[in-house]
């Protein structure tokens, strides 16, 4: 699909001087504009858009942000409370990136949900799948820096508890923890390291993202069907049609973001960490953002030794193991059906693994205590059981309903139905 021959003839002089040169316009001609799509794709492909989308505004604004905030312990809380209080628009620029780290993720776990229901993760888009989790690891560790920086009461005993986390692994652990810290305790040192990678990583991730768009543009977009595209009936350029098809979809995204950002900007926060930081006072529950909590809670859930392995080092395996297991996933679910509209096991547990994810998020957020904590176990396992039993077991034992012969039939159905 991407070797499709080119079908672009420079205009003028200039453009044929340029495209002996630099051929920009060829190459956004060939592979952005008439970019072969395929036609049934739906609503859920549009969040890619959306993630591109969402990557620039957090870049913008973040670029602004920088602009006036104080990256010292003394001054942070104070530096915010400028941006929001007394430079121009800061109160819309500063709410636009707090939730904007909030509708990025929601947006990603949209588009990461629909990769494994329709199998975008299989054969041959296994490096396209890897380029995202590595993209969601460091959307994670860019939004958990970027949660430090306002320096209130959440944001440092946040970073006491994940940099804690280090300390766990053998042998590497306390290094890798006081390099983060800059010493032996989260202070002024551990606030600049911080600030400076939190700056770094959206550019890394924005060079990623242009990986996991080439790595897209070799196979191809893969399609609700699960079909592999036939000829050129099963395609349309991606401009004007999803181009066209993208931009409604993010306008219609900008609908609840803008109202979070001008009605509720600080609903989604903490309630303590609009308190400044202080050292001398923990409070009640330690938590982290909306979109950390399942994987905080199942860190949480490991509260028992096994063998040499202590529970503290326990929960790290578990929570790093919950995000490295989705590099193999390719290799583990050998089904040949990539659609999970056509595979009826799958389903009831494909939305079962969704309602537990969701029902880790809630977990996150209340105490480590009593009842919670023996269902964040339950959850936990079922987490680990989908990819390692479910997926493979599926693979061997599952009979597919039937995959229609392609794109275009899935769209118009049967030669005999399409003539009629």
């Amino acid at each position: 699909m991407a070797n499709h021959a080119g079908n672009y003839t420079p205009g003028n002089g200039f453009e044929r001087w340029l495209d002996e040169r630099l051929p920009i316009v060829r190459f956004s001609k060939e592979h952005l504009m008439d970019f072969p799509t395929p036609k049934n794709l739906n609503y859920w492909w549009t969040f890619g858009g959306i993630l591109a989308f969402m990557l620039v505004v957090q870049i913008v604004t973040g670029i602004i942000l920088v602009m006036h905030y104080t990256p010292n312990v003394d001054l942070a809380f104070a530096s915010v409370q400028h941006i929001q209080r007394d430079v121009n628009y800061g109160r819309i620029i500063q709410g636009t990136h707090a939730v904007g780290a909030s509708m990025f993720f929601a947006a990603v776990y949209i588009h990461i949900f629909r990769g494994l229901y329709y199998g975008s993760y299989k054969s041959p888009r296994e490096v396209l799948w890897m380029l995202g989790v590595i993209i969601f690891i460091l959307m994670m560790a860019t939004a958990f820096m970027g949660y430090v920086l306002p320096w209130g009461q959440m944001s440092f005993w946040g970073a006491t508890v994940i940099t804690g986390i280090f300390s766990a692994l053998p042998i590497i652990g306390e290094p890798i923890q006081i390099l983060l810290l800059g010493g032996f305790s989260v202070a002024n040192p551990t606030l600049n390291r911080f600030f400076s990678l939190h700056y770094l990583l959206p550019f890394i991730i924005a060079a990623v993202v242009v990986l996991h768009i080439w790595a897209l543009h070799v196979p191809g977009n893969n399609n609700p069907a699960g079909v592999s595209v036939k000829d050129n009936r099963d395609t349309l350029p991606f401009h004007p049609y999803f181009t066209m098809k993208d931009l409604f979809a993010i306008i219609v995204f900008m609908i609840p973001f803008a109202w979070f950002v001008f009605f509720a900007p600080d609903i989604l926060g903490h309630p303590d960490n609009y308190i400044p930081g202080n050292p001398q006072v923990t409070p009640e529950h330690i938590v982290p953002e909306w979109y950390l909590l399942p994987f905080y809670a199942m860190l949480r859930a490991i509260d028992f030794n096994v063998l040499f392995i202590n529970s503290k080092l326990g929960g790290v395996i578990v929570m790093g193991g919950s995000l490295l297991i989705l590099f193999v996933l390719p290799w583990l679910d050998r089904s040949k059906v990539r659609s999970g509209s056509f595979r009826p096991l799958f389903k009831p547990f494909y939305w079962l693994f969704v309602l537990n994810f969701i029902a880790l998020a809630y977990l996150g957020a209340q105490p480590a205590e009593g009842v919670y904590v023996v269902i964040a176990k339950l959850c936990t396992a079922y987490y680990f059981a989908y990819f390692l039993i479910i997926l493979p077991l599926l693979s061997r034992i599952e009979t597919p309903a039937p995959l229609p012969a392609s794109i275009s039939e899935s769209v118009l159905g049967s030669d005999k139905k399409a003539k009629a």
